[in-house]
């Protein structure tokens, strides 16, 4: 039984004046609010493999035309760098998607699966304890990249854990191709489970945007160098993916703005405009960007970047996301910068964040400890409702 809180409401709400709470035609799909569920690692499909207890997580923030993202999920046994990370590469993680995307649509959302590659964020031993507590790369190989310059060890939030990475191995340009199609069978694989549609994920450092920043891309191949080299590899993935599954159940996430995991470019304004500005060519259903201002911990650091020449260039939907609350979400809808909202960390704590966006309603505060643990209930499943009837 979903639990609840019984809390006061805000008696001055009026809805309709909300913008997160307006209906919006994504392509073919009717969304009734604005307000979409982020892909959060959340590391409890054991061995790979989503489990039951996802049919509830996932279902509890599933409304009548609302989008989730479910978490990034690998495309293939070398894009594992975390432990107990959801794949979709095998007949059984197919299979296990299933009744999860099921229990969704039994209450009317709309799922998209981002699939995902880390590239050289990850281990091949047992020497990790972000996050990661063993080898991750099948017979301890090393990590695949676009680059072969290792990672420095990265200091947990907690500032306690450091994680150790395994020196990447950069791939031959001959082997690219394969990995383009583990993204296309992955994207398969995803339909075959129901999924509404896929985002592939070109954010955050992980491989896409390995081969995107210039910071980390030093190839010299046709896969490195000028912008349009350095893209090649994501707009490739794109291609693939939308001639797989058609264009209109395409998304895709970008970060150009962001340097986590030592993922830098030195014209990130160039780089997004590129990026979208090619994009349009495949006409892909959304395009999600990270904010500059990106909220980490506490903080929100600002950066003098913007995202709205992206999203002036960018044809489809445009998503915007990065340390988003119920006021500046509605600020942005109003001034015409985004066309949906995604949050994360409220909603992973807000199972009913629409509804209580929709009634100005106080919100559950997110337990980080919680975030990355193994407990199928604890911090997952137990944040509570409201109790709407006082």
């Amino acid at each position: 039984m979903e639990s609840e809180s019984r809390v006061q409401l805000d008696e001055t709400n009026d809805s309709h004046k909300i913008p997160l709470i307006t209906p919006y035609k994504m392509g073919k799909f009717d969304l009734s609010h604005r307000v979409v569920l982020a892909p959060l690692t959340r590391q409890r499909s054991y061995g790979n493999v989503p489990q039951p207890h996802a049919v509830l997580y996932y279902s509890q923030r599933a409304t009548k035309g609302g989008l989730l993202i479910a978490e990034a999920t690998g495309v293939s046994d070398t894009a594992q760098g975390y432990t107990d990370t959801p794949g979709i590469w095998t007949k059984e993680q197919v299979e296990a998607w299933k009744p999860i995307v099921h229990a969704v649509h039994a209450k009317g959302g709309i799922f998209f699966c981002q699939i995902w590659h880390v590239g050289r964020v990850s281990n091949s031993s047992t020497n990790s304890t972000f996050l990661m507590c063993t080898g991750y790369q099948p017979n301890g190989q090393a990590p695949i990249s676009s680059t072969d310059k290792p990672l420095t060890p990265q200091i947990r939030a907690d500032g306690v854990d450091v994680a150790q990475f395994t020196p990447p191995r950069r791939l031959r340009t001959d082997e690219i191709p394969q990995i383009v199609n583990d993204f296309r069978l992955a994207a398969r694989n995803a339909i075959e489970a129901g999924f509404d549609g896929v985002e592939i994920h070109g954010a955050h450092g992980y491989l896409i945007d390995q081969f995107l920043k210039d910071q980390v891309n030093d190839r010299t191949d046709k896969y490195g160098g000028s912008l349009e080299n350095r893209c090649r590899f994501a707009l490739e993935v794109v291609e693939a993916v939308a001639d797989e599954i058609g264009a209109d159940r395409v998304g895709i996430r970008l970060s150009p703005f962001a340097d986590f995991i030592e993922a830098a470019d030195s014209d990130p304004e160039a780089l997004g405009l590129y990026l979208v500005e090619s994009l349009n060519k495949y006409g892909i259903l959304y395009c999600h960007v990270i904010e500059p201002r990106l909220q980490k911990v506490a903080e929100v650091h600002v950066t003098p970047h913007s995202l709205f020449p992206l999203r002036k260039a960018f044809k489809g939907t445009f998503i915007a996301a990065g340390g988003y609350t119920r006021e500046d979400g509605n600020k942005a809808l109003a001034e015409n910068r985004a066309d949906l909202v995604v949050y994360g960390r409220l909603f992973l704590a807000n199972p009913d964040l629409p509804k209580r966006f929709e009634l100005n309603a106080p919100l559950n505060k997110y337990i980080r400890e919680t975030f990355y643990t193994s407990d199928s209930v604890v911090g997952y499943t137990d944040y509570p409702f409201l109790d709407t009837t006082i």
